[in-house]
């Protein structure tokens, strides 16, 4: 079983975005790990392991627009195997 079954991927595209502010934000009001934000002021890609996949996409969604989203449940894809 694993402790979070959701891996949230996404690009999220705007204006004054910082990877660092991002990637604190996310720490401190999600849970999860395997957290990865990377980019620059126009362009983040995020990673992140978490239960709750629509709390985070909704905060991302606030940050700019955001495409290229994939959520997929890691527990079913481990039971597969």
């Amino acid at each position: 079983m694993l402790e979070f079954k959701f891996d949230v991927q996404t690009l999220i595209e705007g204006e004054g975005l910082d990877e660092d502010a991002i990637s604190a934000h996310i720490s401190q009001h999600f849970e999860g790990d395997c957290l990865l934000v990377v980019g620059d002021e126009e362009l983040i890609k995020l990673h992140f392991h978490t239960n709750r996949p629509w709390e985070v996409l909704e905060y991302c969604a606030s940050l700019g627009e955001m495409y290229d989203i994939v959520v997929e449940n890691m527990q079913r894809q481990s039971e597969a195997f």
